[in-house]
Protein backbone atom coordinates (compact mmCIF):
# COMPACT_ATOMS: atom_id res chain seq x y z
CA UNK A 1 0.00 0.00 0.00
CA UNK A 2 1.76 3.22 -1.13
CA UNK A 3 1.75 6.54 1.28
CA UNK A 4 -0.86 8.27 -1.19
CA UNK A 5 -3.13 5.77 -1.17
CA UNK A 6 -2.62 5.34 2.99
CA UNK A 7 -3.06 9.11 3.03
CA UNK A 8 -6.28 8.74 1.07
CA UNK A 9 -7.51 6.20 3.48
CA UNK A 10 -10.93 6.96 5.17
CA UNK A 11 -10.82 7.89 8.44
CA UNK A 12 -13.26 6.58 11.41
CA UNK A 13 -14.90 7.97 14.33
CA UNK A 14 -12.48 5.76 16.61
CA UNK A 15 -9.23 7.16 14.12
CA UNK A 16 -10.33 10.64 15.24
CA UNK A 17 -10.84 9.90 18.84
CA UNK A 18 -7.95 8.13 19.31
CA UNK A 19 -5.81 11.05 17.67
CA UNK A 20 -7.64 13.09 19.72
CA UNK A 21 -6.04 11.05 23.03
CA UNK A 22 -2.59 11.35 21.50
CA UNK A 23 -3.07 15.06 21.46
CA UNK A 24 -4.41 15.47 24.95
CA UNK A 25 -1.46 12.96 26.31
CA UNK A 26 1.00 15.19 24.27
CA UNK A 27 -0.48 18.44 25.89
CA UNK A 28 -0.59 17.05 29.68
CA UNK A 29 3.04 16.56 28.79
CA UNK A 30 3.94 19.72 27.63
CA UNK A 31 4.46 19.19 23.50
CA UNK A 32 1.42 21.32 22.68
CA UNK A 33 0.59 24.81 23.88
CA UNK A 34 -2.95 25.82 24.60
CA UNK A 35 -3.59 27.22 21.66
CA UNK A 36 -1.96 24.24 19.53
CA UNK A 37 -3.83 21.88 20.99
CA UNK A 38 -7.05 23.27 20.85
CA UNK A 39 -6.44 24.23 17.21
CA UNK A 40 -5.18 20.33 16.13
CA UNK A 41 -7.95 18.53 18.50
CA UNK A 42 -10.71 21.00 16.59
CA UNK A 43 -8.90 19.76 12.98
CA UNK A 44 -8.55 16.18 14.10
CA UNK A 45 -12.43 16.13 14.90
CA UNK A 46 -13.40 17.43 11.25
CA UNK A 47 -10.43 14.74 9.60
CA UNK A 48 -11.99 12.93 6.62
CA UNK A 49 -8.85 11.09 6.09
CA UNK A 50 -5.97 8.42 8.14
CA UNK A 51 -3.45 11.17 6.29
CA UNK A 52 -4.93 14.58 7.52
CA UNK A 53 -4.90 12.80 11.27
CA UNK A 54 -0.99 11.60 11.03
CA UNK A 55 -0.02 14.85 9.99
CA UNK A 56 -1.29 16.40 13.60
CA UNK A 57 0.90 14.06 15.10
CA UNK A 58 3.69 13.41 13.17
CA UNK A 59 5.79 15.78 15.09
CA UNK A 60 5.04 14.65 18.44
CA UNK A 61 7.02 11.99 21.26
CA UNK A 62 5.17 8.76 21.98
CA UNK A 63 3.64 9.69 25.37
CA UNK A 64 5.12 8.17 28.81
CA UNK A 65 0.96 6.95 29.23
CA UNK A 66 1.26 4.63 25.66
CA UNK A 67 4.80 2.84 26.18
CA UNK A 68 4.93 -0.47 24.20
CA UNK A 69 1.25 -1.23 25.14
CA UNK A 70 -0.40 -3.52 22.51
CA UNK A 71 -4.20 -4.46 21.90
CA UNK A 72 -5.41 -8.23 21.68
CA UNK A 73 -3.41 -11.28 22.60
CA UNK A 74 -1.94 -12.25 25.84
CA UNK A 75 1.01 -10.46 27.42
CA UNK A 76 3.02 -13.43 26.29
CA UNK A 77 1.72 -12.80 22.44
CA UNK A 78 1.52 -9.54 22.12
CA UNK A 79 4.14 -7.35 19.63
CA UNK A 80 5.03 -4.10 19.83
CA UNK A 81 3.11 -1.45 18.15
CA UNK A 82 6.44 -0.86 16.72
CA UNK A 83 10.13 -0.67 17.12
CA UNK A 84 11.05 1.13 20.17
CA UNK A 85 13.51 4.25 19.40
CA UNK A 86 16.78 4.38 20.60
CA UNK A 87 17.37 8.04 22.21
CA UNK A 88 18.72 9.34 18.87
CA UNK A 89 16.30 8.44 17.11
CA UNK A 90 14.09 11.67 17.36
CA UNK A 91 14.13 14.08 14.49
CA UNK A 92 14.87 17.54 15.79
CA UNK A 93 11.76 18.69 15.06
CA UNK A 94 9.68 16.25 17.33
CA UNK A 95 8.10 18.68 20.10
CA UNK A 96 9.91 18.74 23.52
CA UNK A 97 8.34 17.50 26.73
CA UNK A 98 8.19 19.79 30.13
CA UNK A 99 10.36 16.76 31.65
CA UNK A 100 12.70 17.59 28.36
CA UNK A 101 13.13 21.10 29.22
CA UNK A 102 13.86 20.64 33.05
CA UNK A 103 16.56 18.12 31.86
CA UNK A 104 17.94 20.79 29.89
CA UNK A 105 17.90 23.54 32.49
CA UNK A 106 19.75 21.12 35.23
CA UNK A 107 22.52 20.61 32.71
CA UNK A 108 22.66 24.38 32.39
CA UNK A 109 22.41 24.41 35.98
CA UNK A 110 25.51 21.99 36.28
CA UNK A 111 27.39 23.69 33.70
CA UNK A 112 27.07 26.92 35.23
CA UNK A 113 28.29 25.39 38.69
CA UNK A 114 31.16 24.17 36.96
CA UNK A 115 31.99 27.72 35.54
CA UNK A 116 31.33 26.66 31.55
CA UNK A 117 28.63 29.42 31.87
CA UNK A 118 28.72 33.10 34.02
CA UNK A 119 25.56 33.96 35.59
CA UNK A 120 23.87 35.94 32.22
CA UNK A 121 24.57 32.92 30.04
CA UNK A 122 22.91 30.89 32.48
CA UNK A 123 19.86 33.24 32.73
CA UNK A 124 19.56 33.18 29.83
CA UNK A 125 19.72 29.91 28.01
CA UNK A 126 17.62 29.17 30.83
CA UNK A 127 14.61 31.10 29.82
CA UNK A 128 15.51 29.85 26.18
CA UNK A 129 15.14 26.41 27.29
CA UNK A 130 12.08 26.93 29.72
CA UNK A 131 10.48 28.16 26.14
CA UNK A 132 11.39 26.00 23.77
CA UNK A 133 9.14 23.53 20.88
CA UNK A 134 11.19 20.99 20.27
CA UNK A 135 14.28 18.96 20.87
CA UNK A 136 16.08 20.53 17.92
CA UNK A 137 15.86 23.80 19.80
CA UNK A 138 17.05 22.15 23.41
CA UNK A 139 19.45 20.12 21.86
CA UNK A 140 21.20 23.58 20.46
CA UNK A 141 21.51 24.94 23.86
CA UNK A 142 23.76 22.40 25.29
CA UNK A 143 25.45 21.50 22.54
CA UNK A 144 28.84 23.02 23.54
CA UNK A 145 28.77 22.51 27.30
CA UNK A 146 30.92 19.50 28.78
CA UNK A 147 28.55 16.77 30.11
CA UNK A 148 29.57 13.49 32.50
CA UNK A 149 27.53 11.68 29.69
CA UNK A 150 26.36 13.60 26.98
CA UNK A 151 22.66 14.50 26.70
CA UNK A 152 20.70 13.34 23.92
CA UNK A 153 16.86 13.11 22.52
CA UNK A 154 15.11 11.20 24.73
CA UNK A 155 13.23 8.03 24.17
CA UNK A 156 9.78 6.82 24.75
CA UNK A 157 9.65 5.91 28.61
CA UNK A 158 7.91 2.47 29.13
CA UNK A 159 5.10 1.40 31.25
CA UNK A 160 3.50 -1.84 31.81
CA UNK A 161 0.53 -0.55 33.99
CA UNK A 162 -3.13 -0.65 32.47
CA UNK A 163 -2.94 2.84 31.36
CA UNK A 164 -5.83 5.49 30.49
CA UNK A 165 -3.78 6.78 27.38
CA UNK A 166 -5.38 3.72 25.12
CA UNK A 167 -6.77 6.21 22.81
CA UNK A 168 -2.86 7.14 22.43
CA UNK A 169 -1.90 3.59 21.67
CA UNK A 170 -4.45 3.47 18.91
CA UNK A 171 -3.12 6.38 17.22
CA UNK A 172 0.40 4.49 17.16
CA UNK A 173 -0.88 1.18 15.82
CA UNK A 174 -3.01 3.10 12.75
CA UNK A 175 -0.93 6.02 12.39
CA UNK A 176 2.39 5.49 13.79
CA UNK A 177 3.79 4.20 10.45
CA UNK A 178 2.14 6.45 8.35
CA UNK A 179 3.18 9.95 9.94
CA UNK A 180 6.65 9.79 9.75
CA UNK A 181 7.05 9.08 5.92
CA UNK A 182 4.87 12.30 5.79
CA UNK A 183 7.15 14.15 7.40
CA UNK A 184 10.20 12.95 6.16
CA UNK A 185 8.57 13.26 2.34
CA UNK A 186 9.75 9.59 1.69
CA UNK A 187 8.98 7.90 -1.68
CA UNK A 188 5.77 5.72 -1.82
CA UNK A 189 8.01 2.84 -2.37
CA UNK A 190 9.11 3.16 1.11
CA UNK A 191 6.05 2.63 2.75
CA UNK A 192 5.51 -0.60 4.43
CA UNK A 193 2.41 -2.86 2.65
CA UNK A 194 1.35 -4.54 6.08
CA UNK A 195 0.42 -1.29 7.91
CA UNK A 196 -3.27 -2.54 8.79
CA UNK A 197 -5.49 -0.18 11.42
CA UNK A 198 -6.07 -2.24 15.15
CA UNK A 199 -9.59 -1.99 16.42
CA UNK A 200 -9.18 -1.18 19.92
CA UNK A 201 -12.53 -1.63 21.60
CA UNK A 202 -14.04 1.18 24.20
CA UNK A 203 -11.74 3.92 23.85
CA UNK A 204 -11.46 6.45 26.72
CA UNK A 205 -9.66 9.32 26.08
CA UNK A 206 -7.85 11.85 28.73
CA UNK A 207 -10.37 14.07 29.97
CA UNK A 208 -8.21 17.60 30.82
CA UNK A 209 -10.07 19.61 33.89
CA UNK A 210 -10.72 23.12 32.76
CA UNK A 211 -12.02 25.43 35.34
CA UNK A 212 -14.51 27.58 35.18
CA UNK A 213 -13.45 31.34 34.12
CA UNK A 214 -15.23 33.00 36.76
CA UNK A 215 -14.16 31.29 39.65
CA UNK A 216 -10.46 31.73 41.25
CA UNK A 217 -8.99 29.17 39.30
CA UNK A 218 -10.52 30.29 36.08
CA UNK A 219 -9.18 34.04 36.24
CA UNK A 220 -5.68 32.44 37.39
CA UNK A 221 -5.46 30.28 34.64
CA UNK A 222 -7.02 32.94 32.15
CA UNK A 223 -4.22 35.54 33.72
CA UNK A 224 -1.57 33.15 33.10
CA UNK A 225 -2.74 32.14 29.77
CA UNK A 226 -3.52 35.80 28.47
CA UNK A 227 0.08 37.05 29.98
CA UNK A 228 1.76 33.96 27.75
CA UNK A 229 -0.31 34.99 24.55
CA UNK A 230 0.26 38.72 24.75
CA UNK A 231 3.11 39.33 27.24
CA UNK A 232 1.56 41.74 29.55
CA UNK A 233 -1.43 41.62 31.14
CA UNK A 234 -3.36 45.19 29.88
CA UNK A 235 -7.36 45.03 28.83
CA UNK A 236 -9.61 47.42 27.76
CA UNK A 237 -12.54 45.26 28.84
CA UNK A 238 -12.94 41.50 29.85
CA UNK A 239 -15.97 39.32 30.48
CA UNK A 240 -15.82 35.80 31.66
CA UNK A 241 -18.19 33.39 31.02
CA UNK A 242 -18.49 30.18 32.68
CA UNK A 243 -16.61 28.23 29.18
CA UNK A 244 -15.50 31.17 27.47
CA UNK A 245 -14.13 34.84 27.96
CA UNK A 246 -14.26 37.73 25.58
CA UNK A 247 -11.51 40.73 25.63
CA UNK A 248 -10.76 44.11 23.84
CA UNK A 249 -7.21 45.43 24.12
CA UNK A 250 -5.03 47.64 21.84
CA UNK A 251 -4.25 46.08 18.88
CA UNK A 252 -0.47 45.83 17.54
CA UNK A 253 -1.29 48.70 14.84
CA UNK A 254 -0.85 51.23 17.86
CA UNK A 255 -3.01 52.77 21.23
CA UNK A 256 -5.31 54.34 18.63
CA UNK A 257 -6.77 50.93 17.45
CA UNK A 258 -8.49 48.10 19.48
CA UNK A 259 -8.98 44.53 18.50
CA UNK A 260 -11.13 41.82 20.48
CA UNK A 261 -10.08 37.99 20.99
CA UNK A 262 -12.51 35.19 21.75
CA UNK A 263 -11.04 32.51 24.30
CA UNK A 264 -11.66 29.06 24.45
CA UNK A 265 -8.64 27.24 26.08
CA UNK A 266 -7.10 29.38 23.40
CA UNK A 267 -7.14 32.94 21.94
CA UNK A 268 -8.44 33.11 18.59
CA UNK A 269 -9.07 37.20 17.31
CA UNK A 270 -12.95 37.93 16.77
CA UNK A 271 -14.36 38.37 13.64
CA UNK A 272 -10.36 39.84 12.37
CA UNK A 273 -11.63 43.33 12.55
CA UNK A 274 -9.70 45.84 13.58
CA UNK A 275 -11.88 49.31 15.73
CA UNK A 276 -10.99 52.44 16.57
CA UNK A 277 -10.36 53.01 19.94
CA UNK A 278 -11.32 56.55 21.66
CA UNK A 279 -8.67 58.40 23.09
CA UNK A 280 -9.76 58.46 26.84
CA UNK A 281 -9.88 54.25 27.18
CA UNK A 282 -7.89 53.40 30.13
CA UNK A 283 -6.41 49.99 29.93
CA UNK A 284 -6.32 47.70 33.15
CA UNK A 285 -4.26 45.40 34.17
CA UNK A 286 -5.58 41.84 35.10
CA UNK A 287 -1.81 41.70 37.54
CA UNK A 288 -3.61 44.22 40.08
CA UNK A 289 -6.45 41.88 40.84
CA UNK A 290 -6.32 40.21 44.00
CA UNK A 291 -8.47 37.38 42.66
CA UNK A 292 -8.77 35.49 46.39
CA UNK A 293 -10.46 38.93 47.68
CA UNK A 294 -12.78 38.84 44.41
CA UNK A 295 -13.54 34.89 44.70
CA UNK A 296 -14.86 36.00 48.74
CA UNK A 297 -17.39 38.22 47.22
CA UNK A 298 -18.26 35.67 44.00
CA UNK A 299 -19.45 33.44 47.05
CA UNK A 300 -21.46 36.07 48.34
CA UNK A 301 -23.31 37.77 45.47
CA UNK A 302 -26.26 35.60 45.35
CA UNK A 303 -27.31 36.73 48.84
CA UNK A 304 -25.85 40.17 48.22
CA UNK A 305 -27.99 40.76 45.12
CA UNK A 306 -31.51 38.94 47.22
CA UNK A 307 -31.15 36.77 43.73
CA UNK A 308 -33.00 33.57 44.76
CA UNK A 309 -31.72 30.60 43.76
CA UNK A 310 -28.92 33.10 41.71
CA UNK A 311 -25.24 32.14 40.68
CA UNK A 312 -22.58 33.96 38.76
CA UNK A 313 -22.82 34.41 35.55
CA UNK A 314 -20.16 36.56 34.28
CA UNK A 315 -17.85 39.38 35.33
CA UNK A 316 -16.73 42.22 33.39
CA UNK A 317 -13.61 43.71 34.17
CA UNK A 318 -12.93 47.42 32.79
CA UNK A 319 -12.53 51.14 33.85
CA UNK A 320 -15.82 53.17 35.11
CA UNK A 321 -16.79 55.87 32.18
CA UNK A 322 -15.42 58.51 34.32
CA UNK A 323 -12.37 61.02 32.56
CA UNK A 324 -9.47 59.48 32.02
CA UNK A 325 -7.55 60.99 34.56
CA UNK A 326 -10.24 59.67 37.25
CA UNK A 327 -11.20 56.61 35.37
CA UNK A 328 -10.84 53.09 38.26
CA UNK A 329 -10.83 49.85 37.45
CA UNK A 330 -14.25 47.98 38.34
CA UNK A 331 -14.83 44.74 38.51
CA UNK A 332 -19.16 43.62 37.93
CA UNK A 333 -20.03 40.12 39.20
CA UNK A 334 -23.45 39.44 37.70
CA UNK A 335 -25.62 36.89 39.13
CA UNK A 336 -28.79 35.64 37.73
CA UNK A 337 -31.67 32.89 38.34
CA UNK A 338 -33.48 30.53 36.03
CA UNK A 339 -36.05 32.82 35.70
CA UNK A 340 -34.17 35.37 34.28
CA UNK A 341 -33.95 37.65 37.67
CA UNK A 342 -30.59 39.46 37.97
CA UNK A 343 -28.45 41.53 40.14
CA UNK A 344 -24.67 42.74 40.15
CA UNK A 345 -21.89 43.86 42.36
CA UNK A 346 -19.22 46.23 41.86
CA UNK A 347 -16.08 45.99 43.53
CA UNK A 348 -12.94 47.32 43.29
CA UNK A 349 -9.07 45.29 42.33
CA UNK A 350 -8.84 45.08 45.62
CA UNK A 351 -12.06 43.30 46.76
CA UNK A 352 -13.82 46.38 48.13
CA UNK A 353 -17.57 46.47 47.48
CA UNK A 354 -18.43 49.61 46.12
CA UNK A 355 -21.78 49.20 45.10
CA UNK A 356 -24.79 46.06 44.84
CA UNK A 357 -27.29 46.30 43.04
CA UNK A 358 -30.52 44.26 43.80
CA UNK A 359 -32.64 41.82 42.36
CA UNK A 360 -35.78 43.74 40.23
Amino acid sequence: MSTGSNGRMRARDLDRVNACGLLDAAYAEGQLGADEYHDRTAKAGRAKTVGELARLTSDLQVPAAAGDLAPGGSAKTRKPLRRARTRASYPDHTRARNADRANTIRVLDDAHGEGQLDADEHQALTELASEAKTLGDLGELVADVQRAAAASPPSPPRSRRNLRFRAAVGVVAVLGVWAGYFAAGRDDSEVPAQAVPVELGTVQPLVLPRPELYTVAGMTLYRDKYREKFGDTLVDELWLHKDFASVQRIAPEGPQWSVDWDYWGGFTQHDNLITTRRPDTRSVDLATLNVEAIGAVLATAPAMTKVTGGVVDSIEISADGSSAGNARPLVEIRVRNDRSQHGSVVISPSGEVLKVREVG
